[in-house]
């Protein structure tokens, strides 16, 4: 789902303003020796949408997690949203309302796509839920404006697990992703059934980066708010 930022960086980057990048939010603080796991939790045509196993591992050995999820995601699976929900350790974002190519909608729509989810959570289960990340991870700076507007804070990555990839192997993910582990990662997964590996990478990165490096998993605010120094914000490309 999201190879193509690999690919064209340019495209996104062009659509960005200074502005707009200052907004952006990619890591967290270099001076802090912490993670942030996130998992996005989309809307899946075919299975469960919800990965048990994954998230039986995520409590079992108490590994704080960010989920990011999707109103249509949300419609469809009430017993988990409230799960979720009643693990301390765990926070709730957004993700949009249908997973939208958002650049492609006109402001109302933006504002309707971002906002929907959020009120949902609020109204329906009663959660305030200010972070939020764009479906693909695509945005311009009308979505920028959006989320600010909106008192929302706007939340990207800076590691890439490729969980949903056929191509990639649980090895393959883990040791690239133990390899490159820095202070203040934010990584994204998937939690929604899609990430072919997730819980045995999850279950690596906790070994071999969390207790074998002593990198402390903590949730995208716990790294952002109570970590030293200031988070990494999206840069623009040098000339543009």
């Amino acid at each position: 789902m999201y190879r193509w930022l690999f690919l064209v960086p340019a495209l996104w980057c062009g659509l960005l303003g200074a502005s707009a990048d200052a907004q952006v939010v990619r890591s967290g603080p270099s001076a802090c020796k912490a993670i942030a796991l996130t998992f996005d939790l989309c809307p899946v045509r075919n299975g469960s949408g919800y990965d048990d196993p994954l998230l039986k591992t995520l409590i079992e050995k108490q590994i704080p997690a960010t989920f990011f999820m999707s109103g249509r995601w949300m419609d469809r699976h009430e017993t988990e949203v409230r799960a979720l929900r009643s693990v301390p350790f765990f926070e709730i974002g957004t993700h949009g309302q249908v997973h939208a190519h958002l650049p492609q909608l006109d402001d109302a729509h933006q504002r309707e796509e971002i906002a929907g989810a959020v009120q949902a959570l609020k109204a329906t289960y009663g959660i305030d839920a200010p972070l939020f990340r764009p479906p693909y991870g695509e945005y311009n700076e009308t979505t920028v404006a959006l989320v600010r507007a909106l008192g929302l804070r706007f939340i990207l990555w800076d590691r890439i697990s490729g969980d949903p990839d056929p191509k990639l192997s649980r090895e393959q993910i883990a040791g690239r992703l133990t390899a490159q582990a820095r202070n203040g990662n934010i990584i994204v997964f998937h939690a929604n059934g899609k990430g072919l590996h997730t819980k045995d990478v999850v279950e690596d990165l906790y070994r071999d980066v969390i207790v074998a490096k002593g990198f402390r998993p903590v949730t995208v605010t716990q790294l952002l708010d109570q970590c030293p120094g200031e988070p990494t914000h999206a840069q623009r490309q040098p000339g543009r």
